[in-house]
């Protein structure tokens, strides 16, 4: 299965892989809980009902990451009314359906031991679905990448909770490891996007959603302004200092050996030439980064957005290939946006800046239009971006 999964469908791959994660957990606990008897230690116990809980968010939320990452669901963020208080009231009855389970005496007037803790953990595993779900669907897309993350560090836990419960220290061991470098991972995203960590886990707790419709149908001031070949080609060889920004269009295209031989070419020219990579281009973290090395982009020529960032108004032309939401200027300007406060790469501040699009009607994966279009020092060559950076090489190739 993962040996037919493309570059640009790993993050819907690694979601799928950690719902069938989750689904092992619960598989896992049930199966120990049936087995044992009555006879498992408060330990053990313990251990198989974290085990269902972690793994049935870990199982419900994958799958809606999926979905989202697909395309096979809407990537808006879900907002039910009173979301925040069906998250609580989810988490309250799973803290108390575990207290249940570890002490059925407490209800003992109400049923056996035996068949309150059986309902208690078939319980946890519908609540914990459930609310797996709703956490991720409340999520926009833009936030996807994180959520892959958290989700990653989610199946960590639950392994844990695996090997406690088997009494298998390594399987203990390891999941610990998957679990604090998922949440490690988790926090440096939040940081570079920009979230709050804590809304971000609880589903956006406390925040409001954004009135999107007003940034989808917003009306920009000027005109989207297209350009050939060969202008790019001609501004490349005027310029002294380039800037190369590839986003998820690149990785969809497959663009990056061709680019990568553009790159090369400026710089036997003399040019200076880097590339800038925003924390999340990609969808996943790192996945432009892979495949730039992939395609023989030198190390030194790649930098992170915030070594680079300051120096776009120094920059002459910046290309922009396959990137939207990752260098949009609403995430400065539109407190209505979806991606408001995100650090992006503010690529506008450019001279010149060329960006590749497949059409004027994509939008980025928030499904916005980008406002960077519209400004007078843009021009948007049309086309595949494999194709437009083939006819950029072969033109520049006979200067």
């Amino acid at each position: 299965l993962a040996s037919n999964a493309g570059p640009t469908e790993l993050p819907q791959t690694v979601a799928a892989f950690h719902s069938l994660v989750g689904i092992a957990a619960m598989a896992g606990a049930a199966g120990e809980f049936f087995a044992g008897g009555g006879d498992l230690s408060l330990g053990t116990m313990t251990a198989i009902y974290l085990a269902t809980f972690i793994g049935g968010i870990t199982a419900t939320g994958s799958m809606v990451a999926f979905g989202k990452l697909a395309g096979m669901l809407k990537s808006a963020p879900l907002s039910l009314p009173g979301r925040d208080q069906l998250n609580l009231g989810m988490l309250t009855a799973s803290a108390a359906g575990m207290a249940l389970f570890l002490n059925p005496a407490i209800g003992s007037s109400l049923a056996s031991p035996e068949a309150l803790q059986l309902g208690s953990l078939g319980s946890v595993a519908a609540i914990s679905a459930v609310l797996g779900a709703h956490l991720t669907a409340s999520i926009g897309g833009a936030d996807m990448p994180v959520v892959i993350t958290i989700l990653n560090s989610y199946s960590g836990w639950a392994l844990c909770a695996e090997g406690f419960m088997l009494g298998n220290p390594l399987l203990a061991q390891v999941g610990a490891l998957i679990g604090f470098s998922g949440a490690i991972l988790t926090w440096i995203m939040c940081e570079a996007m920009g979230r709050d960590i804590v809304s971000v886990i609880l589903g956006g707790a406390g925040s409001t959603v954004p009135a999107a419709s007003s940034s989808e149908s917003a009306i920009y001031e000027g005109e989207i302004t297209t350009t050939t070949t060969d202008n790019v080609v001609e501004a490349l060889r005027e310029a002294k200092n380039i800037m190369i920004v590839p986003g998820y269009g690149l990785a969809v295209a497959q663009a990056q050996f061709a680019i990568a031989d553009i790159a090369k070419q400026l710089r036997e020219k003399g040019k200076n030439v880097r590339f800038g990579i925003h924390p999340v281009a990609g969808r996943m973290p790192g996945q432009l980064n892979v495949l730039l090395a992939e395609a023989g982009v030198p190390y030194d020529m790649v930098f992170e957005m915030e070594e680079v960032n300051e120096d776009f108004d120094e920059t002459d032309v910046t290309l922009v290939i396959g990137a939207s939401d990752t260098v949009s200027s609403a995430a400065e300007d539109d407190p209505s946006c979806s991606i408001y406060g995100m650090p992006v790469l503010r690529v506008w501040k450019s001279n010149q800046v060329f960006v590749l699009k497949r059409s004027i009607g994509n939008t980025g994966y928030t499904g916005m239009q980008n406002p960077i279009l519209f400004k007078d020092n843009t021009n948007v060559l049309l086309g595949d971006a494999k194709d437009s950076c083939e006819a950029i090489r072969t033109a520049m190739s006979q200067i």
